[in-house]
């Protein structure tokens, strides 16, 4: 099912046969949102579909991830005000946003994030010693690109699009059956390189998604002065379809994606996912929001925190035992101590290494360099010894 027109019936649906049968993207109009704030589930007659598969045990894994994420935050953001981190961009508020769409992806799926996706790169596998060391300053990267399908990343707002739909175009010519996911926020979306990027993906069909989690601040700069019109209408003038998520809401956030990855592995092109969320902390710790922000806004928002409302969800059917609190506590403590034990005790970089990664191959200019600076490091050694 699918629309590629704007409109302002969030349920309305039209045919796409050249796509799975149930397929219920829509454009424009209201928001999809299959749990409350208060944590009651609202059924609906096509995402339903896309989440049969999420039973108890999969709500309560949900759970745990999203309050695991959260104490990886509150764990980093700590350790970058006791001097640990050079800089962390917290992503409180945010954890249904990433946690929904990281869950609907496959393994052989590659994702390209911006700088806040830290609990999508855990959820992918990546280690909580690799998500801090770019962020302590001593490494050029974070991961292992190829081992979890997941590109490190990448601080340059909003050109992690223009990569992904490449990438999503080099899918297309393996005749590969996996899907691309671009990862933004809504100041992203006034850059040049978004809007390039789904030129290209729009002109050739390329299977990526673009996900952009409107959490309403670019930095300082709010959401209802940068775009009059909803982010997810933007991308109609390019001839993409989009859908606008309740971005605090898990199962309408992987339900959504779902829907999406689906379309692109099977032909249909490049989708965009808003998630309307909201950034309960700074921009990045260097960031003091209480300078721009009402403090009342931040108090609406609270009302709807993503782990407030699946713990609501948990507790009407049943299933917020002690036992599970317990449990997922034990497991988010245990990541955070992980995480700060691993970050204390990360080695030092050696200052060569900075030439290791220029090219895939010996350069000669580099070599050069590399053994210049060498002899320049030694000459402290010998002037040291010299002193003695």
């Amino acid at each position: 099912m699918l629309t590629d027109k704007a409109g302002t019936d969030a349920g309305t649906t039209a045919p796409d046969p050249g796509l799975s049968g149930h397929n219920p993207l829509r454009t424009g109009g209201g928001m999809l949102q299959l749990v409350s704030p208060e944590g009651e589930r609202i059924s609906h007659p096509e995402f339903d579909l896309w989440i049969k598969d999420v039973g108890d045990e999969q709500l309560c894994s949900l759970f745990e991830d999203m309050t695991v994420i959260r104490r990886i935050d509150a764990e980093a953001t700590a350790l970058q005000r006791q001097g640990e981190l050079a800089l962390w961009p917290p992503l409180l508020g945010q954890e249904a946003s990433q946690i929904g769409s990281s869950r609907a992806l496959r393994d052989e799926d590659f994702v390209f994030p911006s700088y806040r996706e830290s609990g999508v790169a855990y959820v992918r596998g990546a280690h909580v010693s690799e998500i801090a060391k770019v962020w302590r300053g001593n490494a050029l990267y974070s991961w292992d690109p190829q081992r979890i399908n997941m590109a490190t990343p990448q601080i340059i707002i909003g050109s992690q699009s223009l990569h992904a739909t490449g990438y999503a175009m080099g899918v297309q010519l393996d005749g590969a059956s996996s899907a691309v996911m671009a990862y933004f926020g809504d100041g992203a979306t006034s850059e040049g390189d978004v809007n390039e990027a789904m030129v290209f993906a729009a002109s050739f069909q390329a299977p990526v998604v673009f996900f952009c989690q409107n959490n309403h601040w670019a930095i300082s700069e709010p959401v209802r002065v940068q775009s009059h019109v909803q982010l997810a209408d933007r991308p109609t003038g390019f001839g993409i379809p989009s859908m606008r998520v309740d971005g605090n809401d898990v199962l309408a956030v992987m339900a959504a994606t779902r829907v999406a990855l689906d379309r692109a592995r099977k032909g249909g092109g490049p989708t965009f996912i808003e998630a309307v969320t909201y950034r309960m902390g700074p921009h990045t710790t260097a960031d003091d929001p209480t300078r721009y922000r009402d403090a009342n806004e931040l108090e609406d928002w609270a009302a709807k925190d993503p782990i407030l409302r699946i713990r609501r969800l948990l507790d009407a059917k049943g299933l917020l035992t002690e036992e599970l609190e317990a449990q997922v506590k034990a497991k988010a403590d245990a990541v955070g101590t992980e995480l700060r034990t691993s970050c204390i005790t990360m080695p030092d970089p050696q200052p060569l290494d900075v030439f290791n990664h220029v090219y895939s191959t010996p350069n000669p200019w580099i070599e050069r360099q590399k053994d210049h600076y060498s002899r320049y490091l030694n000459s402290f050694n010998t002037v040291e010894e010299g002193a003695r």
